[in-house]
């Protein structure tokens, strides 16, 4: 994976998973561990789609 195509993944799943623990610690500290987990792993699939397709890096 190029340098380029990973520093996208890594933005998407750090603000996805931000958002997710947002979101989950209004109901509880586990719930905010797992939506940010969950968010994370889409971000990452999220930010390689993008890369791929809107950015031409894959």
């Amino acid at each position: 994976m190029r340098l380029a195509q990973w520093l996208v993944r890594t933005v998407v799943a750090t603000i996805l998973s931000t958002i997710g623990w947002w979101l989950g610690a209004k109901v509880g500290i586990i719930t905010a561990y797992m939506l940010s987990t969950v968010a994370a792993g889409y971000g990452l699939w999220l930010g390689g789609r993008i890369a791929r397709d809107y950015l031409g890096l894959g």
